[in-house]
């Protein structure tokens, strides 16, 4: 069963190391759990019309934090994001 994009890619990841690398042809995207690299690629082909050269995942570890009201300690929720690498000349008008 093939997913939709939108359900795919769940946002741009916004950083300062982010805004470097786009300068040099790779995004970085927040991803659902259960994605591979072969559906990350479909949905940035879909949403954003370019074609990606190469993709790399990598998981989020979930973290210990404490509440600063509270003083409990929890978890962060962890998660996945995606480096898609571009060829040269293509860029992504990411808002």
């Amino acid at each position: 069963m093939e997913k939709h994009a939108g359900k795919i890619i769940l946002s741009p990841r916004i950083t300062e190391k982010g805004a470097y690398l786009s300068d040099q042809g790779a995004y970085v995207f927040n991803v659902v759990q259960g994605a591979n690299k072969f559906e990350v690629k479909a949905a940035v082909e879909e949403l954003y019309k370019v074609t990606p050269r190469m993709v790399r995942m990598v998981t989020i570890p979930r973290k210990q934090v404490r509440s600063r009201k509270t003083n409990r300690i929890g978890q962060s929720r962890g998660g996945k994001k995606a480096y898609v690498y571009l060829k040269k000349g293509e860029t992504l008008e990411i808002a």
